[in-house]
């Protein structure tokens, strides 16, 4: 008994049954390659899902949502110490310079010195401590924004300039 529909084509019967089993081949590799990525999806799965079950797992993640914020707002509380604690310093003295010198010709080893204590305004003091054979005497001058109003000697102006040009952030 002769097919007719196969008679109709064009095509040898045998080159479609090569064909279709090529293709059954083919198929049979792709279903291969595709089982051995389940597999190892499903390794990945179970390792992560290992110990815990859906509500355990969402507890975690709300406990690591819940830690995220509060690591915000620790962050925050920070930022504004941080402001805090940089506004205080404008007011401290942190620009410092000192001038050593001998106030007396027979007096030797620079035991005087004037010192300038400064905040980043330029207002502060400066000291100075005058060493002679009798005594030491310290005097300390107000500061008000690089400015004196009782006159400086020139140790005290030296030790104010350098204090002045003392780069603090």
């Amino acid at each position: 008994m002769e097919n007719s529909i196969l008679n109709n084509l064009a095509i040898d019967p045998g080159i479609i049954m090569i064909l279709m089993m090529i293709m059954i081949i083919l198929l049979f590799v792709l279903q291969i390659k595709n089982s051995f990525k389940i597999d190892r999806f499903m390794k990945k799965y179970k390792s992560f899902m290992k110990g815990k079950d859906g509500i355990s797992l969402e507890k975690t993640i709300l406990r690591n949502i819940n830690d995220i914020d509060m690591l915000m707002e620790s962050s925050k509380n920070h930022m504004e110490q941080i402001r805090q604690l940089q506004e205080i310093q404008t007011h401290t003295l942190n620009k410092t310079a000192i001038v050593k010198y001998d106030a007396f010709k027979e007096m030797g080893g620079k035991l005087s010195f004037a010192l300038a204590m400064l905040d980043q305004e330029n207002s502060g003091f400066v000291i100075n401590a005058i060493h002679s054979r009798e005594g030491c005497y310290t005097y300390i001058k107000e500061i008000v924004k690089g400015e004196s109003y009782i006159v400086l000697g020139e140790e005290e102006k030296e030790a104010l300039r350098q204090a002045v040009n003392t780069f603090v952030e």
